[in-house]
């Protein structure tokens, strides 16, 4: 699946100031990604305020997304939760033809054992009529995927392609890079951990501070997959302070202040979270503004 390589973004849900979806801030933000190098969008994930979606708008902000992308780039939906059955069910009435992939996230809240994991992955693979990236995020989880979980699925079912690893811990990412299978991809899920993740063997990113700044973001990972380390690092630390700003106060608040700045959409999110605050909304005025980004 070379072509999930590189720089893929997890796609912000653009609101109007009456928090209904802005579905032309949605198409803007789109085309300013496409434009800026991205290699893939990822819809409908945590990023995209999901959990605050209706079933009606999931449909309706997929269905602008495809549409606005008109096959022009890879597309990679977000389908995941804590009820395998409900997935299943989603995956079986769902049409996926427009995506090379779905990005799954461990299950949340119910914290199941290394087996449990395993068996509900088995079951949306089973489901899926496109390959299945698996996603461990164990700080909005409750729970870790252990790399010895990671690399018996990636070894024993044939339609699980990769893992978006966003554990925070290098160690882990490294232990799955060294022994998976041939062709399986090792995503980072962390924007500080992207390149290092490259220059240790992975494949390149799930970013949210990529769509914000498309142009350096996916050029860095470029040169990092290029073994071009010394370019790629400079890039690297020119944007650590701006995923600092970004998660400052929680995803996405921060990267829709960033976006509000560059003119694509509001800054509006639904509750329970909170808009950035004046402070970081001027705080990352005063970071794009020095760095020219």
């Amino acid at each position: 699946m070379q072509e999930l390589k590189g720089t893929g973004v997890a796609l912000a849900t653009p609101f109007k100031s009456d928090l209904s979806v802005d579905f032309d801030g949605l198409a803007k933000l789109v085309e300013y990604n496409i434009n800026g190098g991205i290699d893939y969008l990822v819809v409908m994930g945590t990023t995209a305020e999901n959990a605050t979606l209706t079933a009606e708008e999931k449909d309706a902000v997929i269905a602008k997304v495809i549409e606005v992308n008109a096959g022009r780039l890879p597309l990679v939906l977000g389908v995941g939760g804590n009820n395998t059955s409900a997935i299943v069910a989603e995956l079986k009435a769902r049409d996926l033809s427009a995506f090379k992939a779905i990005l799954s996230v461990s299950p949340y809240y119910n914290k199941p054992t290394q087996a449990g994991i395993y068996a509900h992955y088995e079951a949306v693979a089973a489901a899926s009529e496109v390959p299945v990236i698996l996603y461990n995020v164990p700080g909005r989880t409750g729970s870790n995927m252990l790399p010895e979980t990671v690399l018996k699925l990636a070894n024993q079912v044939e339609n699980i392609i990769g893992i978006k690893e966003a554990a925070g811990d290098m160690a882990q990412m490294m232990r799955i890079i060294k022994d998976r299978p041939e062709g399986f991809l090792v995503i980072s899920g962390d924007d500080l951990l992207a390149l290092p993740t490259v220059t240790a063997g992975g494949d390149g990113v799930i970013s949210v501070l990529a769509q914000g700044i498309p142009n350096l973001f996916s050029l860095m990972i470029k040169e990092g997959l290029h073994d071009n380390y010394t370019e790629a690092y400079k890039k690297h630390y020119t944007l650590m302070p701006a995923t600092d700003l970004i998660f400052a106060e929680g995803n996405p608040a921060g990267i829709k202040a960033l976006l509000a700045l560059k003119g694509i959409c509001s800054p509006e999110v639904r509750l329970p979270l909170m808009q950035a605050t004046e402070t970081l909304q001027q705080n990352i005025a005063t970071y794009l503004s020095e760095t020219g980004l």
